[in-house]
């Protein structure tokens, strides 16, 4: 059987993503992350992450992005989470290693009002 080298993350968030254009995201150390989007239930979403080395091409302006349910921003916060421009927060589910590919799966938490 193949050998699969597997490793989970436990501190190695990143600290930011940036919205760069339309489905690529940046983080602190220009590394580019691509979103997938998986709705869970109504109104509360789970988007996995892929970090990903593809071309950046020119940054876009926020105007120039289509609508979307995902933040431009997000920032780490404590307790395995993030917080997005928007004042939403997303929960760390997962953040992985496997065969060299980095995942990391964010679920939208419920608004607190």
């Amino acid at each position: 059987m193949g050998e699969h080298r597997f490793r989970a993350y436990t501190a190695l968030h990143p600290d930011h993503l940036w919205i760069w254009r339309k489905a690529v995201y940046v983080d602190e150390n220009q590394r580019t992350w691509l979103p997938i989007i998986t709705e869970v239930r109504p109104l509360r979403l789970q988007v996995l992450l892929r970090q990903e080395d593809v071309p950046r091409g020119e940054a876009v302006r926020p105007s120039q992005l289509p609508p979307s349910p995902l933040p431009l921003m997000w920032q780490l916060y404590p307790g395995r989470r993030y917080r997005g421009s928007d004042s939403s927060f997303w929960r760390i589910v997962y953040h992985i290693e496997l065969s060299g590919v980095e995942d990391m799966l964010l679920e939208q938490l419920p608004c607190t009002e």
